[in-house]
């Protein structure tokens, strides 16, 4: 049933990473062509933000494509890390935009060419609906995908920068102030900016197997400790796989007299209950069995009688 789920979730997020690909690609396109037209440096400017946020689509297509690949012998968990990959690679893209939209808003400063405002503003607005859409068919695929997360994001700072070129549009249309273009540059990096630092924080914790947000390992541990049965609880690790895909291991003494299998079952569906943690891998022995262990963490010991 987990595995059926989670190739449907993984199905509706490639579905809507597709559609927003075909959508931001088109516009992509529509917008250079405005840009060239109008003379316009914010709306070229903002074409090629949104290349670059076609390519990252692009990538986490294909990651999410390579995700679904069956797991092999080699790669036991198959190419599921390929999404954190290409999450964090679309997190770092943000901020190199970022950095391309300060210096940009700088050099905009000291020269704004004479530009087509009426154009640049119409240009605009259609980008403003389409990021509008994408933005909607993503929060539709939900938010437990880091990758689908990394994209919105992306269309996220798309829909800053059409709305600073809104801004911007309109400014130089009414009062003809050509640097509002620069401003609105600086304030869109900005945003570009803060929106990188979660997506790219979340894909380094994953690469580096961290608990999983939302998860005390103490408090788990502890839980487990406490169980009819259990003498102890170590070598607890708790990590994440990818997106929405968290696992557990540990090793766990019950008493002498106790049945090891049944206090297996019983633990795996507290934690499936309790902490969502289906994915686990418990070893569980009889206290005073030879057993050889490496001490990675410190044991959690059942307190009381």
């Amino acid at each position: 049933m987990t595995q059926h789920r989670e190739h449907r979730n993984r199905a509706r997020s490639s579905r809507a990473l597709a559609l927003v690909l075909v959508l931001t690609a088109s516009y992509t396109v529509a917008e250079i062509v405005g840009g060239l037209l109008t003379g316009s440096l914010a709306l070229l400017a903002d074409a090629g933000h949104m290349l670059g946020d076609s390519s990252a689509l692009g990538l986490a297509l294909f990651a999410a494509w390579l995700a679904g690949r069956p797991a092999t012998p080699k790669r036991s968990f198959g190419y599921r890390r390929a999404e954190i990959l290409a999450a964090l690679a679309n997190g770092v893209a943000l901020v190199a935009i970022a950095i391309w939209v300060f210096v940009e808003a700088i050099r905009r400063l000291d020269h704004s060419p004479r530009i087509l405002g009426g154009w640049m503003l119409a240009v605009a607005l259609v980008g403003l609906a389409v990021n509008l859409a994408s933005a909607s068919i993503l929060v539709r695929a939900g938010d437990d995908n880091l990758n689908v997360q990394a994209a919105f994001r992306h269309v996220l700072a798309d829909l800053a920068g059409s709305a600073g070129v809104i801004v911007a549009a309109l400014v130089v249309l009414t009062i003809g102030w050509q640097q509002a273009d620069a401003l609105a540059g600086v304030a869109i990096g900005i945003l570009i900016l803060a929106s990188s630092w979660t997506i790219v924080r979340d894909s380094i914790a994953i690469l580096l197997e961290a608990t999983p947000a939302g998860i005390d390992a103490r408090e788990v541990g502890l839980r487990m400790a406490a169980a009819e049965g259990v003498v102890e609880v170590h070598d607890l690790h708790i990590w994440t796989i990818t997106s929405g895909f968290p696992a557990l291991s540990a090793h766990v003494l019950v008493g002498r007299g106790e049945d090891c299998h049944a206090r297996r079952r019983t633990l795996e569906q507290m934690l499936a209950r309790e902490f969502h943690l289906e994915h686990t891998t418990l070893q569980v022995e009889h206290v005073g069995e030879p057993r050889r262990r490496i001490q990675l963490t410190r044991a959690i010991r059942r307190s009381g009688p």
